[in-house]
């Protein structure tokens, strides 16, 4: 992929774990060497790993491109299900393996096939927890996500195939979406427009929140919320 989705580091470890929830040391177990192709992976291997993280460049920090960040969501939406790290690395190899292309997470074949997938996989081998990420539908015999995994999928935007667009899902309410080529693919307010990283700043340098929501026509109540969930200790990232 030469797309700069895939191909431009927007955001360190650091920042991209804080923007989907996660710790920094749990996403880096997750990430992949780049351009490493697996036809066929096997099944359960501990070492497998679906979180695209580019090669560093001297004196920048920034590994991720937009793509992993969206990678990161849907693994820390399985996360959430509450199943054995052994367990989410089978489910997502799975969909992995059977996705057309490599970022399989990110496209929007994980939306419409990859609960079929999964059921089916789960049905021929007997795991009855991979299963349970899998719901059917009583009135339509459809099979849908579990519902965790549903809420962080509604996050990504679609436009041709492939994450375009995606909603922050660190905050419960949706506060902060990032576009890759929009302000460098820094988070922004969807209301108001501000960029997540000045209003940081000038939190960080002391300003009251009312103040910085004033100039940015931002809601207080979404400032706060936002710098609680992804700076939760109040330490600069």
């Amino acid at each position: 992929m030469q797309d700069d989705r895939f191909a431009q580091p927007l955001y360190t470890f650091a920042q991209a774990a804080r923007f989907v929830g996660m710790h920094q040391a749990t996403l880096a177990t997750w990430t992949r060497p780049p351009r490493r192709h697996q036809a066929s992976p096997r099944i359960g291997r501990s070492d497998a790993a679906v979180v695209t993280a580019l090669a560093p460049k001297s004196g920048d920090l920034r590994r991720i491109p937009f793509i992993g960040l969206v990678e990161a969501t849907v693994v820390e939406a399985f996360r959430r299900t509450g199943l054995s790290l052994q367990r989410i690395r089978r489910a997502l190899t799975v969909l992995v393996a059977q996705g057309e292309l490599e970022h399989a997470l990110a496209s929007e074949h994980l939306f419409t096939d990859g609960a079929d997938i999964l059921y089916d996989y789960a049905a021929r081998n007997e795991e009855l927890q991979i299963r349970l990420l899998t719901l059917t539908e009583v009135s339509t015999g459809q099979r849908v996500f579990h519902e965790v995994i549903l809420d962080y999928l509604k996050r990504i935007e679609f436009t041709d195939g492939w994450a375009t667009g995606l909603v922050l899902p660190v905050t419960e309410r949706p506060l902060l979406r990032v576009v890759p080529d929009v302000a460098g693919g820094t988070p922004l307010f969807m209301e108001g427009g501000a960029p997540l990283s000045a209003v940081r700043s000038r939190f960080f340098a002391g300003e009251p929140v009312e103040s910085i929501a004033a100039d940015y026509e931002v809601p207080v109540d979404d400032i706060t919320e936002s710098l609680n969930a992804i700076w939760p200790t109040c330490e600069a990232a």
